[in-house]
Parts: C-alpha cells; sequence; structure tokens
C-alpha cells in the first residue's frame, strides 16, 4: 500500500518527540490554518475599531486551538502518524477532542456574527444574514442533535479502525486529509452544544450537557482497552513499520490504545471544568438581572407579597 504524498516513509529515524516537532507542512491545513487565525484576527480588530471589547480568553482559547491542529499536521508529526499507529492516535485524539474544544471556546460564531456588516440594502442577503440562515436551518438542527453527534463520535472510531475504511483513507494524501477534516468535524458538532458558547440549534440544559458529554466518553475508552488488550496488530496501515524506526507493531498499538483510553479522560475534564464555569456565570448574571429589576420597580414583588400578608392579618382580625 502507498502511503503516498508525504515522502519517503521508509527511511524516518527512531521517533522522538524534538524529530516530530519539525517542520513538514500539509498544504491543506496550513492555508487552513492561517485562514482560520486570519478571519478570526479580522473580526477582533474590527470590533476593536468601532469600540466593542471582545475577551482576551476566547481569542487565546482559539489561536491555541487552531495552533494544535497546525501542530498535528504541519509538523514531521503528520509523517510519523502515516506510519505509527500511535503517533496517528495523538493526532486523532488532539483533532478530534482537543482542538474543537479550545476553538469552540474562542465563540468564532458569536465573534462573526458580531463583526460581519449586515446586508447594505434591507431584504437583500448578505454574509452575516447568511450565517444566520444556516444557523437556523435543518441541517444544523440535525447534525448537531444528541442522537446523530453521540453515535457519529462513537462510530469515528469503531467503523474507522476496525473495518477496511481505514486502510484505504490512509493510502492517500486526499483520503488522509479527508480522514483529518472529519475528526475535527465530528469533534466541533459533539461539542458545540455542550459546550453552548456560540448560538447553536440546540441548547440544552447543563445538566443535559453533562449527560451528553459523558454518554460518548466510556466508548473511548473502551475502544483504548481494546487496543491495548489485542494479541495481534488490528490496523493493516500499521502492521509493518520500516525498520529504521525500530518498533514493534504490537508495542505502538498498545501505546496507541493508551493514548485513546487516557484522553477519554482529560477532554472529560476540561469540558467539565467549562461547564462548571458557565453555570455559575449564569446563575450569577441571573441574579444581577433580578437585582437591577428589583431597583428599577422599587421592588414591587416585595410590596405586593407584604401587602398580601397585610390582608391576611386584616382579615384574620
Amino acid at each position: 500500500m502507498d502511503h503516498s504524498g508525504h515522502g519517503m516513509m521508509t527511511d524516518l529515524p527512531p521517533f522522538t518527540l524534538g524529530r516530530g516537532l519539525g517542520w513538514s507542512a500539509d498544504p491543506f491545513f496550513l492555508v487552513a490554518c492561517v485562514l482560520g487565525l486570519a478571519l478570526y484576527g479580522w473580526g477582533v480588530v474590527r470590533l476593536h475599531r468601532r469600540g466593542d471589547a471582545w475577551p482576551v480568553g476566547r481569542t487565546v482559547a482559539y489561536v491555541v486551538g487552531v495552533l494544535s491542529i497546525a501542530l498535528m499536521m504541519c509538523t514531521k508529526l503528520n509523517d510519523y502518524g502515516m506510519v505509527m499507529f500511535s503517533v496517528h492516535m495523538v493526532q486523532h485524539m488532539v483533532i478530534s477532542m482537543v482542538s474543537p474544544i479550545l476553538i469552540l471556546l474562542g465563540a468564532p460564531v458569536t465573534l462573526a456574527l458580531r463583526a460581519l456588516p449586515p446586508a447594505a440594502v434591507r431584504g437583500r442577503k448578505g454574509p452575516r444574514e447568511l450565517l444566520l440562515m444556516l444557523l437556523h436551518s435543518r441541517y444544523m438542527r440535525v447534525i448537531t442533535h444528541p442522537v446523530f453527534t453521540i453515535p457519529m463520535f462513537i462510530a469515528s472510531l469503531y467503523a474507522l479502525y476496525f473495518t477496511p475504511l481505514f486502510d484505504f483513507l490512509m493510502g492517500s494524501r486526499v483520503g488522509h486529509i479527508a480522514m483529518m477534516i472529519h475528526f475535527l468535524a465530528v469533534g466541533v458538532v459533539f461539542f458545540w452544544p455542550i459546550m453552548g458558547v456560540d448560538p447553536g440549534p440546540h441548547r440544552p440544559g447543563y445538566l443535559m450537557r453533562m449527560l451528553e458529554l459523558f454518554a460518548g466518553m466510556p466508548f473511548h475508552a473502551f475502544f483504548g482497552i481494546a487496543l491495548m488488550m489485542a494479541s495481534s496488530p488490528m490496523v493493516s496501515t500499521f502492521e509493518n513499520p520500516p525498520a529504521s524506526l525500530g518498533i514493534d507493531a504490537l508495542s505502538d498499538q498498545n501505546a496507541a490504545g493508551g493514548i485513546a483510553w487516557a484522553f477519554s479522560e482529560v477532554p472529560s475534564v476540561l469540558v467539565l471544568l467549562a461547564l462548571l464555569f458557565q453555570w455559575y456565570a449564569s446563575d450569577q448574571r441571573q441574579a444581577r438581572r433580578k437585582d437591577r429589576a428589583a431597583d428599577r420597580d422599587g421592588d414591587k414583588e416585595l410590596e405586593a407579597y407584604n401587602a398580601y400578608l397585610a390582608s391576611l392579618n386584616t382579615h384574620g382580625g
């Protein structure tokens, strides 16, 4: 099988972190990452120019999220990921679970809605109106619904790695890029309703979001354990690693399983912390709104309640 498009994979030296972080850009992901950063930067600058604030934390989260994709796809990690199951699994886990969480914490959709100009002519549709149409479309309601996202999240592991589809996709540059885009897209639509930072078709309550989060994670752990416990290589692509790497296919597969298992925990903790923080912030906002409302109407609710108590006393007397 030709793991083409990535140069000669057979003469890679044994993997070390220093070697893996060398520059080896995949053109598609390099352009996509630069474009993603440029568009986000344009939105932030546009808001600042008109005097609107944009949280620095969101910008940092988004930039780190995009750079995490570049790290996986535009360095020699990507070359090693074509022939080492363990390195490929790091790519998969980061792109499907870490990068989407960070990008979503950056609230790119909210930024776009605030930065894009409305249509110049009333009744016409500009970029902002088209984005709103997409957000409210039936298509978005379907692909962000847990009935779709949770099975898709699980199928990205079992239906891909344990069928010939994985070997087919790994056989070409286009197939490999398509697979990585799929991992990223599945991660985004899975975590989008759960994170709840950007507006979307589904707005479940905080408890439901936590249930959605934990519904998919055990399957990640089981997948990792299945790889760790296997007594023979399960994926043809990584069955015969180049001799120059000096690795054993089964040991490398066990390492890949350990990485998949560990990653089922890390993003869960990150998202859970983000959810708890959002929940607390939401309660605080609600309390402040009630306080402001009480200040505006002179605490009419309390006055009405006192009047009600007084009327009971009067009737009782």
